[in-house]
């Protein structure tokens, strides 16, 4: 089976998660800088089968897009016409970065690993993807 991945969008770096190959649970992989972006999910989807990428979707709590959008979509649109075999779906990334710290501090780790932006990422797009995979659990729709 194909795997789902899942982009934490920044304007320096983006957190990137992976779901297992039955997409079943969600793992982050290595955070990477946003202008290197592109050219990692290329030579990914040539190494592994994926059946959709999931963006995180930066949405103000009036449910309205926040200002973040304006550097998504520019991006969004350069993967849909470079990966157009790929589909490319938005999920609700609210509280996401909150949550990933009060993880981070849940597990214990120490104040300096918490202050690490990367880990936040990849933390961050673990979050987004289980919140897809549970959306689609919720409505019963098969991955």
């Amino acid at each position: 089976m194909a795997r789902i991945l899942c982009i934490d969008f920044g304007r320096k770096r983006c957190g990137v998660a992976v779901t297992d190959p039955l997409g079943i649970s969600a793992n982050g992989l290595p955070t990477v800088p946003t202008h290197q972006l592109m050219d990692f999910l290329k030579d990914y989807c040539r190494r592994e089968a994926v059946s959709r990428i999931v963006m995180g979707k930066p949405t103000q709590l009036n449910g309205q897009p926040s200002e973040s959008m304006r550097y998504i979509t520019p991006f969004l649109n350069r993967l849909r016409k470079e990966l157009p075999e790929i589909p490319v779906v938005m999920h609700d990334e609210r509280f996401t970065s909150t949550i990933a710290h009060r993880e981070m501090l849940a597990a214990g780790l120490k104040k300096s690993r918490r202050q690490e932006k990367e880990l936040a990422d990849k933390t961050a797009a673990v979050l987004i993807l289980t919140g897809y995979l549970d959306s689609l659990s919720m409505q019963g729709l098969n991955i």
